[in-house]
Protein backbone atom coordinates (compact mmCIF):
# COMPACT_ATOMS: atom_id res chain seq x y z
CA UNK A 1 0.00 0.00 0.00
CA UNK A 2 2.21 2.86 -1.25
CA UNK A 3 1.68 6.60 -0.71
CA UNK A 4 -1.26 8.21 -2.50
CA UNK A 5 -0.74 10.49 -5.48
CA UNK A 6 -0.98 14.23 -4.74
CA UNK A 7 -3.99 14.50 -7.09
CA UNK A 8 -5.87 11.77 -5.15
CA UNK A 9 -6.77 13.95 -2.17
CA UNK A 10 -7.52 17.60 -1.33
CA UNK A 11 -4.27 19.54 -1.05
CA UNK A 12 -5.31 20.68 2.45
CA UNK A 13 -4.62 17.14 3.69
CA UNK A 14 -1.01 17.18 2.51
CA UNK A 15 -0.16 18.80 5.86
CA UNK A 16 -1.08 15.45 7.45
CA UNK A 17 0.15 13.03 4.80
CA UNK A 18 3.57 14.72 4.76
CA UNK A 19 3.99 13.85 8.47
CA UNK A 20 3.79 10.10 7.82
CA UNK A 21 7.37 8.78 7.76
CA UNK A 22 6.46 5.44 6.18
CA UNK A 23 5.84 4.92 2.47
CA UNK A 24 3.62 1.89 3.04
CA UNK A 25 0.20 2.37 4.68
CA UNK A 26 0.09 -1.01 6.39
CA UNK A 27 3.50 -0.35 7.96
CA UNK A 28 2.52 3.23 8.87
CA UNK A 29 -0.56 2.07 10.77
CA UNK A 30 1.40 -0.70 12.48
CA UNK A 31 4.29 1.56 13.50
CA UNK A 32 2.04 4.28 14.86
CA UNK A 33 -0.18 1.81 16.68
CA UNK A 34 2.88 0.47 18.53
CA UNK A 35 3.87 3.86 19.97
CA UNK A 36 0.46 5.28 20.82
CA UNK A 37 -0.62 3.12 23.80
CA UNK A 38 2.41 3.97 25.97
CA UNK A 39 2.21 7.63 24.97
CA UNK A 40 -1.51 8.00 25.66
CA UNK A 41 -1.69 5.85 28.80
CA UNK A 42 1.21 7.84 30.32
CA UNK A 43 -1.00 10.94 30.56
CA UNK A 44 -2.74 11.20 33.94
CA UNK A 45 -6.48 11.68 34.47
CA UNK A 46 -5.73 15.06 36.05
CA UNK A 47 -3.50 16.22 33.18
CA UNK A 48 -6.09 15.06 30.62
CA UNK A 49 -8.40 17.92 31.65
CA UNK A 50 -5.68 20.50 30.83
CA UNK A 51 -6.09 22.99 27.99
CA UNK A 52 -3.01 25.09 27.20
CA UNK A 53 -5.00 28.30 26.61
CA UNK A 54 -8.49 29.62 27.05
CA UNK A 55 -10.75 28.45 24.25
CA UNK A 56 -8.48 25.52 23.38
CA UNK A 57 -9.55 21.92 23.71
CA UNK A 58 -8.60 19.89 26.75
CA UNK A 59 -6.54 16.76 26.15
CA UNK A 60 -9.75 14.74 26.54
CA UNK A 61 -11.38 16.80 23.80
CA UNK A 62 -8.33 16.37 21.57
CA UNK A 63 -8.48 12.60 21.97
CA UNK A 64 -12.24 12.58 21.37
CA UNK A 65 -11.53 14.58 18.21
CA UNK A 66 -9.01 11.97 17.09
CA UNK A 67 -11.58 9.23 17.67
CA UNK A 68 -14.29 11.13 15.76
CA UNK A 69 -11.99 12.04 12.87
CA UNK A 70 -10.62 8.51 12.52
CA UNK A 71 -14.15 7.14 12.34
CA UNK A 72 -15.14 9.74 9.75
CA UNK A 73 -12.04 9.13 7.64
CA UNK A 74 -12.71 5.38 7.82
CA UNK A 75 -16.33 5.88 6.78
CA UNK A 76 -15.21 7.94 3.80
CA UNK A 77 -12.65 5.29 2.82
CA UNK A 78 -15.24 2.53 3.10
CA UNK A 79 -17.83 4.41 1.04
CA UNK A 80 -15.37 5.21 -1.72
CA UNK A 81 -13.98 1.65 -1.74
CA UNK A 82 -17.55 0.42 -2.23
CA UNK A 83 -17.94 2.85 -5.16
CA UNK A 84 -20.30 5.35 -3.56
CA UNK A 85 -21.20 7.93 -6.21
CA UNK A 86 -22.38 10.87 -4.08
CA UNK A 87 -20.01 13.36 -2.49
CA UNK A 88 -19.53 12.52 1.18
CA UNK A 89 -20.13 15.39 3.62
CA UNK A 90 -17.46 17.35 5.42
CA UNK A 91 -17.59 17.94 9.17
CA UNK A 92 -16.94 20.86 11.48
CA UNK A 93 -14.49 19.59 14.08
CA UNK A 94 -15.28 22.46 16.46
CA UNK A 95 -19.00 21.65 16.46
CA UNK A 96 -18.20 17.98 17.02
CA UNK A 97 -15.85 18.82 19.91
CA UNK A 98 -18.37 21.16 21.53
CA UNK A 99 -20.94 18.36 21.44
CA UNK A 100 -18.68 15.41 22.27
CA UNK A 101 -18.99 15.32 26.05
CA UNK A 102 -15.30 14.40 26.06
CA UNK A 103 -14.52 16.15 29.35
CA UNK A 104 -17.19 14.10 31.16
CA UNK A 105 -15.41 10.86 30.29
CA UNK A 106 -12.33 9.39 31.91
CA UNK A 107 -9.02 9.57 30.10
CA UNK A 108 -8.67 5.80 30.32
CA UNK A 109 -12.07 5.26 28.65
CA UNK A 110 -11.08 7.58 25.81
CA UNK A 111 -7.70 5.90 25.31
CA UNK A 112 -9.34 2.46 25.38
CA UNK A 113 -11.89 3.58 22.78
CA UNK A 114 -9.21 5.11 20.59
CA UNK A 115 -7.22 1.87 20.63
CA UNK A 116 -10.37 -0.08 19.65
CA UNK A 117 -11.04 2.33 16.79
CA UNK A 118 -7.41 2.04 15.68
CA UNK A 119 -7.64 -1.77 15.65
CA UNK A 120 -10.76 -1.44 13.47
CA UNK A 121 -8.85 0.96 11.20
CA UNK A 122 -6.12 -1.63 10.74
CA UNK A 123 -8.70 -4.33 9.95
CA UNK A 124 -10.52 -2.07 7.49
CA UNK A 125 -7.42 -1.26 5.46
CA UNK A 126 -6.23 -4.87 5.48
CA UNK A 127 -9.61 -5.82 3.99
CA UNK A 128 -9.24 -3.54 0.97
CA UNK A 129 -7.91 -4.86 -2.32
CA UNK A 130 -5.42 -2.83 -4.31
CA UNK A 131 -8.25 -1.76 -6.63
CA UNK A 132 -10.36 -0.60 -3.69
CA UNK A 133 -7.50 1.47 -2.26
CA UNK A 134 -7.09 3.37 -5.53
CA UNK A 135 -10.83 3.81 -6.18
CA UNK A 136 -11.61 7.51 -6.67
CA UNK A 137 -14.62 9.13 -5.10
CA UNK A 138 -15.78 12.48 -3.77
CA UNK A 139 -15.50 13.77 -0.23
CA UNK A 140 -16.71 17.28 0.48
CA UNK A 141 -16.77 17.72 -3.33
CA UNK A 142 -13.07 16.84 -3.65
CA UNK A 143 -11.50 13.78 -5.25
CA UNK A 144 -10.12 11.31 -2.72
CA UNK A 145 -9.17 7.64 -2.47
CA UNK A 146 -9.35 5.17 0.42
CA UNK A 147 -5.55 5.04 0.33
CA UNK A 148 -5.36 8.79 0.84
CA UNK A 149 -7.73 8.57 3.81
CA UNK A 150 -5.50 5.92 5.37
CA UNK A 151 -2.49 8.22 5.17
CA UNK A 152 -4.60 11.20 6.29
CA UNK A 153 -5.69 9.22 9.36
CA UNK A 154 -2.12 8.38 10.37
CA UNK A 155 -0.81 11.87 9.60
CA UNK A 156 -3.66 13.55 11.47
CA UNK A 157 -2.75 11.51 14.53
CA UNK A 158 0.95 12.42 14.22
CA UNK A 159 -0.07 16.08 13.91
CA UNK A 160 -2.05 16.01 17.14
CA UNK A 161 0.59 13.93 18.96
CA UNK A 162 3.10 16.66 18.17
CA UNK A 163 0.69 19.37 19.38
CA UNK A 164 0.14 17.42 22.60
CA UNK A 165 3.89 17.05 23.16
CA UNK A 166 4.64 20.71 22.44
CA UNK A 167 1.66 22.48 24.03
CA UNK A 168 0.14 20.18 26.63
CA UNK A 169 3.02 18.24 28.12
CA UNK A 170 5.61 20.99 28.52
Amino acid sequence: MPRPNIDDYPIYFDRYISQVPDDDLEQAIKNQSQILPDFLYSISEEKSLYAYAEGKWSLREVLQHLIDAERIFNYRALCIARKETVSLPGFDENTYAANSNGNARTWKSLVDEFMHVRAATDDLYLSFTEEMLWQKGLSNNNVATPLSFGFITVGHCYHHKKVIEERYLQ
